[in-house]
């Protein structure tokens, strides 16, 4: 080596052509396990909220089994990553090649064996996955148990309608002969109320809610009663988003969706629609009221007072060939 170290390689040699020792290799795994260390725990997050794993506590009977299938999902991912990483690894400091040799290391071709693993192996983890989505799917869009209230959402550019589909005092008619109702299915009539002339409320971008002065209109609904939404749209896709529900469903124009919860602890939630609906969609935002059987029926007045009586414009109706299809499949 020449006495100025000349003849060192550049990454090796400092300003003044001195050597620059090697930074230690260890150093950017510490960094990078630092760095993520204080990711998870930089966080407004508590030990209390890490069990849910991102998801609010749930407020409705039919949350909790929505939390585990979430918990569940967690767990099948975690373990998957700890298996591939793990291999990874293993394979890397394991199968590393000696600074000693340079030869190429056998080679190991069509492994029958492990080919048929890492084949069998994610079918039977889809399999499951799909089997626990599968079977809550089909109980939490379950329709068999009669509602105590059915209220029609309505979604609209840039906000929310909300029908009552309820016999209040001072309003008259049928919810199933409105004209304004013509976009909701007629299966959905065998478990309207008799009589239900319904109240109204709806909102605007603008409109704030009392108490919080969140924005948007504001749901009412009882608590430990069972509520059906009967989604509508007038104009174009949105999505209905409850956020302690856990749950949110499309609102299609000519097609309805419907799911029923059942609220089990008063209180003020927020609510949004989550699907990109345009230049506004920001703004459709909501609240929900949860209060007591009482309260809740106080409300209905209330609205029937201010002249809220009957039901705003559901929306676009389904077409023919829609109906026939939903008829084909009850």
């Amino acid at each position: 080596m020449s006495p100025n170290g000349s003849d060192l390689p550049r990454s090796l040699k400092g300003a003044g052509g001195t050597p620059t020792p090697r930074r230690p290799m260890w150093r950017k795994p510490l960094q990078a396990m630092t760095a993520g260390l204080v990711l998870s725990t930089a966080t407004g997050c508590t030990y209390k909220d890490f069990p849910r794993l991102g998801f609010p506590t749930p407020v409705t009977d039919e949350g909790p089994r929505i939390l585990s299938l979430w918990q569940g999902s967690w767990a099948a991912a975690l373990a998957t990553g700890v298996l591939v990483w793990g291999l990874i690894l293993w394979s890397v400091f394991f199968h590393r090649r000696s600074r000693t040799k340079v030869e190429v290391p056998p080679q190991t071709r069509y492994n029958m064996p492990i080919e048929a693993l890492y084949t069998v192996v994610p079918l039977i983890v889809v399999s499951v996955l799909f089997y626990f989505t599968a079977r809550d799917e089909t109980k939490l869009l379950s329709l068999e148990k009669k509602p105590d209230v059915t209220i029609n959402v309505v979604g609209f550019q840039w906000s929310w309608g909300f029908n009552y589909i309820e016999n209040v005092d001072g309003s008259t008619g049928d919810a199933a002969t409105d004209k304004n109702l013509a976009a909701i299915p007629s299966r959905f009539y065998k478990d309207f109320p008799a009589n239900a002339g319904g109240v109204y409320d709806v909102g605007t971008p603008s409109t704030r809610n009392p108490q919080t002065n969140n924005p948007g209109p504001t749901l009412w609904l009882p608590e430990g009663k069972t509520v059906r939404f009967i989604l509508t749209s007038r104009d174009v896709i949105h999505s209905f988003w409850v956020v302690p529900f856990l749950m949110k469903q499309d609102v299609i124009p000519g097609h309805t969706n419907s799911f029923q919860v059942t609220p089990n602890k008063e209180g003020t939630y927020l609510g949004k629609c989550a699907e990109l609906c345009g230049v506004d969609h920001s703004r459709m935002l909501f609240n929900v009221k949860v209060v007591s059987p009482e309260r809740y029926e106080a409300h209905l007045k209330e609205l029937a007072e201010k002249g809220q009586t009957g039901y705003v414009p559901a929306g676009i109706e389904q077409t023919d060939p829609e109906k026939n299809r939903e008829t084909n499949n009850l």
